[in-house]
């Protein structure tokens, strides 16, 4: 094989991969619209094209580190925790929790909620990191 093939092959190998990258980000992006009406999202936060406008998203109730994930945590309550700044009167940046989604105490949660809280979350979480790598790419283009 040639450099020249060499090189084409892993061109091709190269574009297969940002497609299938798009692909996984807009089936994301379906699936967090789907989330976002199912657990009621929508009525706290009613505006889709702003959801990732947060700076983060947690969940208070549910376990979502390695060593405790998807463990409920008994006597709490499940709510998906959204974190936003804004600046106050005194021109200071303050750090804001937000409920998105209110589900009770976690050991009545039922087994398919938890899932979709879950889901939700880390799908919001992987969608954020998409646009990370958007904003990094571009900053990278203007060097180059």
């Amino acid at each position: 094989m040639t450099n020249v093939e060499k090189i084409n092959l892993l061109l091709g190998k190269l574009e297969t991969k940002r497609e299938s990258n798009s692909s996984l980000r807009a089936d994301n992006l379906v699936r967090i619209q789907e989330l976002f009406k199912l657990l009621e999202v929508d009525k706290k936060h009613t505006d889709f094209s702003t959801l990732f406008h947060y700076k983060a998203m947690n969940l208070s109730g549910i376990g979502l580190k390695n060593e405790d994930f998807g463990e409920i945590r008994e006597g709490k309550y499940i709510q998906i925790i959204a974190i936003a700044t804004e600046i106050n009167t005194d021109g200071e940046k303050v750090i804001k929790n937000l409920s998105l989604g209110y589900y009770g105490k976690a050991e009545k949660l039922l087994e398919k909620d938890k899932s979709n809280i879950i889901e939700f979350v880390l799908r919001w979480r992987y969608e954020k990191t998409f646009q990370h790598s958007d904003y990094y790419q571009r900053l990278l283009a203007t060097i180059t």
